[in-house]
């Protein structure tokens, strides 16, 4: 996805990262003359690294004085192979997930806590790790994460304050065809949707063929649906349990009468056949094939939280400077923009068993104290410096172009074999956005090597867009003894929603008639008891 490596400079002031390099080297290295300390670990085998012969590896296992005994496994099936492990009591001494691969949910961190398979981690960063402690200072919410309703702190989580896809539903316009047709970037639902009916209308491929595709999408993955931009002109939607924040009380937004009249828009689109009948059906390929139409050009608008999903970005792409971000529309009720955590998920990626010896979590606490600098996050994540990141020059510009660059990438060159120099997400530990932002990107947004600035810039648009109040599902500890009831109440009620949500937009329910019996629906599936498990979530954590 061409998403920029998430690293800092060894001398970047610790103010910028919450943490301390220097700290982290005092904590660091144990005498050369003990004999290692030998660590099992459970981890996935990503493409081209390999964490047996991986450089990162050789390097902590010199500096924190360890001997690791992989245990690697592909991406698919990770998770129940984690599973199995754990409950056939043959587990390791630790386990180090990258988090959008795998990673313990928060029931799982209460359960194995509980039974005393995970250690606690409280004592061991009291005493060992200096920078994690910084960065729960300098970043509250990273210690709401982690810690659980009784305290503990049974594993860390990868915090990675990813700018971009903290507002994932943006819409991607074909401005090229709206200067053809001397059209206005759209700023209501209405101009919008004026748009896209001159999209399908007056031939703006100029092929004489009316095969354009208005507006497109694709239900495979998350900030890629067309609904949630469109409602976001009616009422907020997360895209993912349709909650909202009202004076402090959860509320869903899929009963309101504002969630009927955006449907009742969309719905206009659909009859008009100004959004391709697939976007609610079709997977990620399906969409790239209308984005990269190899006849003509045929898209005129495409949902997603990046252009890269339905056109090439790569060096001589055909259409991707074509498609620029749309800020939200204003709609009879709202001009909202979907806004998360920007790539935390609660759970963790990281835990110590009770197999793993003292010595052994002393050394894992002082190794991820390291990745918590940002030498030790960009050694780690990135590649080692020389091989994967040097130090920016002075005509390098970050990101952020308002701060000094500390990081620069160094290109791989076409047909290099694999470099092996880092972990990749395995080392994705402490990312805030003031370290993403401090890395070089090209100045130029429509080149392949400027495409993670492109990002930054378009998602300006959407910043601040959010309501004032957000329901932070994703960071709360729901009461143990109601995280199952939780659990199946909140995949019932999400599914029901999304398909009553496409049946009432494709006309096999009726807005009018079938709405009651919609929401009585609901109701028959306990949205209420969800509701109140939430809220009694969100007060504790108030508290």
């Amino acid at each position: 996805m061409a998403l920029a490596a998430c690293a800092k400079n060894e001398n970047s002031p610790a103010s910028s990262s919450g943490a301390s390099t220097s700290s982290a080297a005092a904590s660091g290295s144990a005498s050369a003359s003990a004999a290692p300390v030998p660590i099992k670990v459970f981890s996935i085998q990503e493409s081209n690294i390999d964490l047996t012969t991986n450089k990162f590896s050789k390097f902590i296992e010199d500096k924190f004085n360890i001997k690791f005994d992989w245990q690697l496994n592909p991406s698919d099936g990770a998770k129940e192979k984690r599973q199995i492990s754990l409950a056939s009591g043959d587990y390791p001494d630790a386990y180090i997930l990258p988090s959008y691969i795998d990673h313990f949910s928060q029931a799982d961190l209460l359960k194995y806590g509980k039974q005393g398979v995970i250690v606690p981690l409280n004592d061991l960063i009291d005493q060992y790790g200096p920078n994690i402690k910084a960065a729960m200072e300098a970043h509250p919410d990273l210690k709401q994460y982690i810690t659980a309703p009784d305290g503990n702190i049974y594993g860390l989580v990868s915090y990675t304050q990813c700018f971009h896809c903290s507002y994932p539903n943006k819409m991607w316009v074909n401005t090229k065809w709206m200067k053809q047709l001397g059209i206005e970037p759209p700023k209501t639902t209405e101009e919008f949707k004026a748009m896209l009916e001159a999209f399908k209308t007056k031939d703006p491929n100029g092929n004489g063929k009316q095969d354009e595709v208005p507006l497109s999408g694709s239900i495979e993955d998350f900030g890629v649906r067309v609904v949630p931009y469109l409602m976001n002109g009616f009422v907020y939607d997360d895209d993912r349990n349709y909650l909202n924040l009202k004076d402090g009380k959860v509320v869903s937004a899929a009963v309101t009468p504002e969630w009927k009249e955006g449907l009742a828009y969309i719905k206009s689109l659909y009859d008009e056949k100004l959004i391709d009948p697939g976007a609610f059906t079709q997977n990620a390929e399906a969409f790239k094939k209308i984005g990269e139409n190899g006849d003509a050009q045929i898209l005129g608008a495409g949902a997603g939280m990046h252009p890269a999903i339905f056109v090439n970005i790569d060096k001589g792409n055909r259409f991707s400077a074509d498609y620029d971000a749309l800020p939200p529309l204003t709609g009879p009720h709202a001009s909202f923009a979907t806004h998360d955590g920007g790539g935390v998920d609660p759970g963790a990626k990281f835990v110590i068993t009770n197999k793993a010896s003292k010595e052994a979590q002393v050394a894992l606490i002082k190794m991820v104290d390291y990745m918590f600098t940002p030498e030790g996050q960009t050694n780690g994540a990135s590649g080692m410096e020389g091989i994967d990141w040097e130090k920016p020059g002075p005509d390098d510009v970050a990101l952020d172009e308002s701060i000094k660059a500390q990081f620069k990438p160094i290109p791989a060159t076409e047909g290099e074999a694999p470099r092996n120099a880092g972990w990749s997400g395995v080392a994705h530990f402490y990312q805030p956005k003031e370290y993403r932002d401090s890395f070089v990107s090209a100045t130029d947004i429509y080149d392949s090597a400027g495409y993670e600035r492109r990002l930054y810039q378009a998602t300006l648009e959407y910043q601040g867009h959010e309501p004032k109040e957000l329901f932070p599902l994703w960071s709360l500890w729901i009461d143990p003894t109601l995280t199952d009831e939780a659990s199946i109440l909140q995949t019932n009620l999400k599914n029901y929603i999304e398909r009553s949500e496409l049946q009432f937009i494709t006309g096999n329910l009726d807005l009018n008639k079938d709405w009651d019996s919609y929401v009585k629906g609901l109701k028959d599936l306990k949205l209420d008891r969800y509701l109140e498990i939430l809220q009694q979530a969100y007060d504790k954590a108030a508290k």
